[in-house]
């Protein structure tokens, strides 16, 4: 009998609406934001700044994807409402200009790192 180790995954919903537009890009096991579970997996978390979280900034990732075995296919939002402080890394101030088409419901919170304001 094969058996595995159970697992449970605890993600905050980052979503501040329930339209976004997403597209599909490729991560890997090189991204910023790599985290390697209990089972030793290398996983890229859903709301990470893609592909990275600066001028570069492109998106957030919409799931979290198993980088493990290589290049993986991931939903990029690039286009909605979020909420930034639920992200797993705050977006820089760089990474929040450069997506124009995302829009955080509380950004003043962001730049001040406090929470609240968000409904």
């Amino acid at each position: 009998m094969y058996v595995k180790k159970k697992v449970e995954v605890n993600q905050l919903n980052f979503l501040a609406s329930e339209k976004v537009t997403s597209f599909t890009q490729t991560v890997d096991d090189t991204n910023y934001n790599v985290q390697t579970d209990a089972l030793g997996h290398k996983i890229v978390p859903a709301g990470t700044v893609y592909p990275t979280n600066d001028a570069k900034a492109i998106g957030v990732t919409y799931n979290e994807v198993d980088v493990t075995n290589g290049k993986q296919p991931v939903a990029v939002i690039q286009e909605g409402w979020l909420l930034g402080q639920r992200l797993p890394v705050t977006p820089s101030a760089d990474a929040i200009k450069a997506m124009t088409t995302i829009h955080f419901k509380d950004i003043a919170d962001l730049s001040t790192g406090t929470s609240g304001g968000q409904g």
